[in-house]
């Protein structure tokens, strides 16, 4: 429970989950390639461990990111896949591009693979998906929030994802282990994310801004700094905490998770001292 949380910061993580039923898993062309990118392979442990450490509040997603991204909105999706198209004459616009390259609300394709499924969803289906696992997740993320802001008068909330090894610039670049999306600063407050990338970085940790991540629908859904509750997405190299084959953790893991527990107490208590002070209102008007 939010109310009981010893620092204003709730850690979600939407993309790791691993929980398929057999009927999504038999649609897929070839599950197991699909299934190991994309998913956010294990950065849920991060998340719990860390959680753990410091009392944030945490919330996971169960569902996988193959059966319903939680990091889009509802309508953004290649129509293409649905049966029947969607309910709107309109079926594409500029606002689901993404969708239409393969990354939308339920993921189509895969570089190095193309199609993930072998045929059509249903509306019905899609529908399902959106009322039993889109929209709680994200009326259960907005309670928590607004709880932890009413008690401490700011809350952050941690997006947490991993991604896939950055490529180095040139031979003697450093790639990024950490990236701290703000939105381009619309999601957050300058402190709290000059915060982040100073403990990051004072932890020996090589940590990026803004590129390639800078945050998507999480972000812009509930980050409200003008009313006290911030968000940042926070994305974890893979290669920090699994194997080399990005599928299985390896005993980096704890160490990870300790970085990230010590990111998530400095912001806490950050958060704290501005919801204290005033600098952050104490409520919506």
């Amino acid at each position: 429970m939010t109310d009981d949380v010893p620092i204003p910061v709730v850690v979600a993580v939407p993309h790791a989950g691993r929980t398929y039923p057999e009927n999504l898993v038999q649609r897929m062309r070839r599950p197991e390639y699909s299934q190991v990118r994309l998913e956010d392979r294990y950065i849920d442990h991060v998340g719990t461990a860390a959680a753990r450490q410091t009392g944030a509040g945490l919330l996971l997603a169960h569902a996988p990111r193959a059966m319903l991204d939680l990091n889009r909105a509802a309508d953004d999706m290649d129509w293409e896949m649905v049966a029947g198209g969607a309910s709107s004459p309109a079926k594409h616009s500029i606002a689901n591009r993404r969708a239409r390259s393969g990354l939308g609300l339920v993921p189509r394709r895969l570089p190095g693979l193309g199609e993930i499924w072998t045929g059509q969803m249903e509306r019905a289906e899609l529908d399902a998906r959106i009322t039993n696992i889109h929209s709680p997740y994200h009326s259960a993320l907005a309670e928590m929030l607004e709880r932890v802001r009413d008690k401490w008068g700011a809350a952050l909330l941690v997006d947490l994802h991993s991604m896939p090894p950055l490529r180095k610039m040139h031979e003697d670049d450093r790639a990024a282990q950490f990236v701290i999306g703000d939105r381009f600063g619309a999601s957050a407050d300058d402190r709290i994310v000059a915060a982040a990338l100073q403990n990051l970085a004072d932890q020996g940790a090589i940590v990026a801004h803004n590129r390639p991540y800078a945050g998507g629908y999480v972000l812009d859904r509930h980050s409200s700094p003008g009313r006290g509750i911030h968000a940042i997405q926070l994305e974890v190299c893979r290669s920090t905490y699994l194997d080399g084959s990005l599928t299985t953790t390896t005993d980096k893991l704890p160490e990870v998770a300790s970085v990230v527990a010590s990111l998530v107490r400095v912001l806490g208590e950050l958060v704290a001292r501005l919801g204290r002070s005033g600098a952050l209102p104490l409520a919506a008007e």
